[in-house]
């Protein structure tokens, strides 16, 4: 299971205000701990509006790049602002996302291919997020064909089949695990993501929440999550699922954890 560090995001508030004063201190302190706790990428995300986006992803970039060497999954929207992050990563990043929006696939696709990184490629179009499972995999299939024509690799691709909120769609977990499944089946290299907090938005104990979809999601493919690496219980839930799903070869990640004292209350 990998994962993408979530912390480094401008829609919070804290995270906002740091970008906005150039907090150094406070980003880089974020980007170490998440480091510290195996995040296999860090998101950075500005957020902030597309004239200033630019600047300001690149000043995360190299923040961050100053004080840890865990990759990095450049988060945004905006071609230009990916494009000037591209030029100052030392390792090869992730870009999230792609969609099967055409002006999307049009104007990120290319940086895709010219960068060789790996993608995010989320399941809405220019009319929205499908309701249902079919609705998605049709999206999918179409944003599979254009990487395709584009000569990326399956193996770069890394679908989101988006777990809505509980709070406002009840069946919106088992919609994104019947896609997961469907993906699996369909394109057995291609990686799935998921931004695994989305789920539990609206809620009280909101782990709890997290915590099943994931070992659920796990089970059905799910083999990348954007979550928090520092919310402990989390990750001692995924080290016991995966252990219990068979994924942890003879228990390893597991008991070395164990040693460790990361299963500890």
């Amino acid at each position: 299971m990998k994962i993408i560090g979530e912390k480094i995001n401008g829609t919070r508030n804290q995270v906002r205000q740091a970008i906005a004063a150039r907090d150094l201190v406070f980003i880089q302190q974020l980007a170490q701990r998440q480091a510290q706790a195996d995040a296999s990428w860090l998101d950075v995300n500005a957020g902030t509006a597309p004239a200033q986006e630019p600047d300001d992803l690149v000043w995360l970039v190299q923040t961050v790049q100053a004080v840890v060497d865990t990759p990095l999954c450049l988060d945004s929207a905006n071609p230009a602002a990916l494009r000037a992050a591209l030029a100052q990563v030392r390792h090869p990043p992730m870009i999230n996302s792609i969609s099967g929006e055409p002006a999307r696939l049009n104007d990120i696709l290319p940086l895709v291919q010219e960068s060789g990184c790996a993608v995010i490629a989320l399941a809405m179009d220019e009319r929205g997020i499908p309701n249902d499972t079919p609705g998605r995999l049709a999206v999918i299939r179409k944003m599979i064909d254009a990487t395709r024509r584009a000569n990326i690799a399956d193996e770069r691709l890394y679908v989101d089949p988006l777990a809505m909120a509980l709070s406002a769609q009840t069946d919106s977990a088992q919609v994104a695990l019947a896609t997961i499944r469907a993906v699996r089946a369909e394109f057995p290299v291609v990686h799935l993501s998921a931004g695994l907090s989305n789920i539990s938005f609206g809620l009280p104990a909101r782990t709890l929440i997290n915590q099943a979809f994931l070992t659920l999601a796990l089970d059905a493919g799910l083999d990348t999550a954007i979550l928090d690496p520092l919310d402990h219980d989390l990750k001692r839930m995924l080290l016991a699922a995966q252990v219990v799903l068979g994924q942890d070869r003879y228990c390893r990640n597991y008991t070395r954890a164990y040693r460790a004292g990361l299963l500890e209350r």
